[in-house]
């Protein structure tokens, strides 16, 4: 049993954190204040704050103080030492290492904007060197981005919590289309309205972005009911970004791309995942690589100004099998790519076991392939990370120069407002200062349909109290 007993806080929240990267699943005890972990190992930890943190094996407080005091001189903010210090006993215990340090956040690059370095990153977080430089150069990147979205201008996100078929390794808050037929019409209708009582009411639009989901997973007339309320009633004009995340390229229409094309979509996701039609199969994803190759070529022919690509590194029973699908998208040529490490999500058909298995590689190969996209020209813009990631790794957004996605950075920053229509999605209002609070729409896809004027009402109000340069009629 690993257990680590909290003295003097209620940093539950990093303590369980660390503790999971290092012995997987954790518990709470909060009545005990106790976290802990099942393991044939023995050892019993105090994480202790009181004018200072210390961290130590139950029984050798000196040693552990003194050896704190000698790696950490300076202290940081109470819940980030209190989570390094956790990290740096663990590893000295179990001689493990992982590449973000005691960092489990899932913006690192919001650390890097205040220390400035990755030198600092290395020393203050533990963070690797490569995993350092790719933070700081993101962030570098994602900085440039953000001054491309106004501040006093809003960002829009629509979504559509349905997918033809549930991927193995997800459990995103979707509804498989097999077990709602009925369904996709009433939600496009909900959408619409939500979208003509919500849209007036936006002064400035900087960006808007459809996501899922699949929302190309409507039919033809429901998909274009959609993509014309964006038309009529969202107050979009030449500056403005449209992405579509369009996804599964067996939901790709022709009726679909044109709907786009008509409301001045200039992005759209295609995203294969794999360039392997075994491990597609084996996924659950109703498409195949030619099929996505189909689909990509119509989307150029048709016009479509930048494309993003999505990988998911850690899909494949052979880490190399990433670098021949990044090299395979490379000569494609697609303005964006997108490489997600595979995580163990809470619902989906996959075990954690599977997900996060011995080291096969993936940490290098994955390095491999973020210099293979930076020799074509690819820039890191932004990046977040996910418990229960394979070998505690990332997700990155590369993008060639200028073709970044806007919407990405002011949604992943937390320093622009986004307002969230349809089922399951969440509205962010920044205040000075930067703190934001957020309002969730149900994520009951009938709750939804039935309550959506009321949500899109309670959702304007949210954005009311003395936010007046965002909603015209506040």
């Amino acid at each position: 049993m690993i257990e680590v007993r909290l003295i003097g806080h209620d940093g539950f929240y990093g303590i369980s954190d660390v503790l999971r990267l290092f012995f997987g699943n954790v518990k709470e005890d909060r009545g005990e204040h106790l976290v802990f972990s099942e393991s044939e190992d023995d050892l019993r930890i105090i994480s202790e704050a009181g004018d200072r943190v210390v961290t130590y094996v139950e029984g050798e407080r000196d040693f552990w103080e003194n050896t704190l005091t000698e790696r950490f001189p300076e202290s940081i903010e109470t819940k980030r030492e209190i989570k390094r210090q956790l990290y740096f006993l663990l590893s000295k215990k179990t001689g493990k290492e992982f590449p973000w340090g005691s960092l489990t956040g899932i913006r690192p690059t919001v650390v890097a904007k205040e220390v400035g370095t990755g030198e600092k990153l290395v020393s203050d977080y533990m963070v690797r060197p490569d995993k350092a430089k790719l933070c700081i150069t993101t962030k570098d990147n994602e900085e440039k981005v953000l001054e491309l979205s106004d501040e006093d201008a809003m960002n829009v996100y629509i979504g559509v919590p349905f997918c033809p078929s549930r991927c193995a390794y997800c459990s995103f808050v979707s509804e498989e289309i097999s077990h709602h037929l009925g369904r996709l019409g009433e939600y496009a209708d909900a959408l619409k309205d939500e979208i003509a009582y919500v849209g007036p009411r936006i002064r400035k639009l900087s960006s808007l972005y459809v996501g899922g989901g699949t929302p190309t997973v409507f039919e033809d007339e429901d998909f274009r009911k959609v993509m014309m309320a964006i038309k009529d009633h969202m107050p979009i004009d030449s500056r403005t970004e449209i992405t579509v995340e369009a996804g599964r390229p067996d939901t790709i229409t022709d009726g679909k791309l044109l709907a786009m094309k008509e409301i001045g979509v200039q992005r759209i996701c295609i995203n294969p995942q794999t360039l392997c039609d075994e491990t597609l199969r084996r996924f659950n994803r109703k498409h195949t690589v030619a099929e996505f190759y189909s689909v990509f070529e119509k989307a150029r022919k048709m016009g479509f100004e930048i494309i993003n690509t999505d990988l998911i590194a850690g899909l494949d029973k052979e880490p190399e099998e990433l670098l021949r699908s990044v090299q395979g998208l490379l000569e494609l040529g697609p303005e964006n790519i997108t490489i997600h490490t595979l995580y163990k999500k809470r619902r989906a058909a996959l075990s954690r076991s599977e997900v996060l298995g011995g080291d096969d590689g993936l940490d290098e190969v994955l390095r491999k392939a973020y210099e293979m996209l930076e020799c074509k020209g690819y820039k890191p813009y932004y990046m977040y990370r996910q418990k229960d990631t394979s070998h505690g790794l990332e997700n990155v957004g590369f993008a060639l120069q200028g073709k970044e996605c806007v919407y990405n950075v002011a949604m992943m920053t937390d320093r622009r407002n986004v307002i969230a229509l349809g089922a399951g999605s969440v509205s962010k209002r920044i205040f000075d200062g930067g703190r934001f609070e957020r309002f969730s729409s149900p994520k009951d896809v009938l709750i939804y349909i039935r309550d959506h004027e009321e949500v899109a009402k309670r959702k304007v109000e949210f954005f009311e109290n003395g936010v007046e340069d965002e909603m015209s009629e506040m």
